[in-house]
């Protein structure tokens, strides 16, 4: 096969920060090539460079036989490279057919050309079985329609490469099956695919070739029938990794109840609808469920953030309903939130900052008047940091610039300080790499072992099989029955997250 995409010697240094360390790796046509690494291994940069978002600072690019213009991603869209990001970038009050349409004509012209531009998608979507209507809105679609839509948006740009990061982060195993099924469609007629995953099974089960980086370099190429998991796991960290394992453990009195528990839709949030449940200390209840059917109005609701509407929730014999935040965390509740960079940290607030922010009624680090006792604030910060491995290069830094992983291990330390008995934990391991996860598993599983109460939302079906003593199901703001772990599986989750049973 002919590369289609060269990558020649890429440096990339944001200060004194080296991203990108003489990269060269090349991509064939009708080759599905995975990109692994650790949480600031220069993925995400690399990415960029080649999509046209940042200029190498040296180094050539070369795509289809041609020099690719530095810096600038409209010539990298023109050339034929089409990116979907992370996060969708879907204008959701228009149509299908209007997002795949906004951009790509004049801003003079009136109106919208539609009736070729309809013919066009249906025959792509047909052709790579990536079926949706043309009228419909993006906001009523599931996650794992929206995630087609942005597929054929650059399919429909006639795209040869087609980069996606993290495509199956928020997907049901169902919905995996049909992406992968359109993935191996397109590199069948030709196209190319760079895919970055956390998600070490599915790369080996999708891939033809792995590249793995660490530090900015790559440390290794291998071709995936050649791989396995620990081996990569092992490359992406640079040493062993031990998963945990959990092990049987006796449950005490019930931290958390609620009762027939309800909320009103609104800011984004999905209504939950008479909900009832109880967590023990030292048990850990996973929650799963498709992205917006209310894992982030329970969160809100377990730790204050959002006021039930009707119900009742008890927090360790005491009843919060309707009280703040603060209430809830002196009840001894600590929240990891789903997205760490916007409700769990303030990027431009210092690491030692961040970390004192819950303490503002802690006398050791303020006093009556409210004036902050710099050296202890210190004392603490570094501790947390050891403790935790949160690496940075000084808690003085700006909290924005730790990778995801520090980033977690930071949020996870600072409540862990307070000794809580009851975490509500929101996508833990979320866009994670295998060390980090492992991390933040072990810690779970030793609150666990200390009676901590543990609510797990989370996506990851292999994460809730793992750790979870039982599971329930969040469906349209309705929860299924408390299931045992031992009775299910991925599968039989997957059905459920998709409605199966409500």
């Amino acid at each position: 096969m002919t590369a289609l995409l060269n990558v020649k010697n890429i440096d990339k240094s944001f200060g004194r920060l080296n991203a990108n360390k003489n990269i060269s790796f090349d991509v064939a046509s009708g080759e599905i090539v995975a990109i692994l690494g650790e949480n600031g291994a220069g993925k995400t940069t690399l990415m960029n460079i080649i999509f046209g978002h940042y200029v190498a600072d040296s180094g050539l690019i070369n795509f289809n036989g041609n020099e690719l213009k530095a810096g600038d991603t409209k010539a990298a869209i023109d050339a034929g490279i089409g990116m979907v990001h992370q996060h969708f970038t879907l204008a959701e009050n228009l149509t299908v057919l209007e997002n795949i349409l906004v951009g790509t004509q004049p801003l003079y012209q009136p109106r919208l050309s539609e009736g070729k531009a309809k013919e066009k998608l249906k025959y792509l979507a047909t052709e790579f079985g990536l079926e949706l209507s043309p009228q419909q809105l993006v906001r009523n679609l599931s996650v794992g329609e929206k995630q087609r839509l942005e597929i054929l948006k650059t399919l429909f740009g006639d795209c040869k490469l087609l980069i996606l990061d993290e495509p199956t982060a928020s997907l049901t195993p169902q919905e995996v099956k049909t992406l992968f099924i359109s993935i191996r469609k397109m590199v069948a007629s030709g196209l190319s695919v760079i895919l970055i995953s956390h998600k070490l099974n599915e790369i080996l089960e999708i891939s033809n070739r792995i590249i793995v980086l660490r530090s900015g370099e790559v440390v290794g190429k291998v071709k995936t029938k050649n791989a396995d998991k620990t081996q990569l796991g092992e490359m992406i960290v640079g040493r062993k990794i031990n998963r945990p394992i959990r092990k049987e453990n006796s449950f005490k009195e019930a931290r958390i109840q609620l009762f027939q528990l309800s909320t009103k839709s609104g800011n984004g949030l999905s209504a939950l609808k008479n909900v009832d449940l109880e967590v023990r200390g030292g048990e850990i209840i996973g929650v799963a469920g498709v992205a917006g059917n209310g894992q982030k109005a329970l969160a809100e609701v377990l730790t204050g953030h959002n006021k039930p509407n009707s119900g009742k929730i008890f927090v360790n014999g005491k009843n919060l309903f309707g009280k703040t935040p603060s209430d809830f965390m002196n009840s001894g509740v600590a929240y990891i939130p789903e997205d760490r960079n916007a409700d769990g940290i303030i990027g431009d607030m210092s690491v030692w900052e961040n970390i004192i922010l819950t303490e503002s009624k802690n006398l050791k680090f303020f006093n009556k008047k409210g004036i902050l006792n710099i050296k202890n604030s210190h004392e603490l910060a570094n501790s947390v940091c050891q403790k935790n491995d949160v690496r940075c290069q000084s808690i003085e830094q700006p909290a924005r610039l730790l990778s995801g992983g520090n980033i977690q291990k930071l949020l996870i330390g600072k409540w862990l300080e307070r000794k809580p008995s009851i975490i509500v934990a929101c996508q833990p391991s979320r866009g994670l790499d295998e060390g980090a996860i492992s991390a933040v598993h072990k810690t779970l599983l030793s609150e666990r072992k200390k009676s901590t109460a543990i609510i797990l939302i989370s996506e990851d079906l292999d994460e809730l099989l793992l750790l979870a003593d039982k599971i329930v199901v969040l469906y349209n703001g309705k929860l299924s029955q408390v299931i045992e772990n031992s009775n299910l599986n991925a599968n039989k989750l997957g059905l459920m997250m998709a409605g199966d049973g409500f």
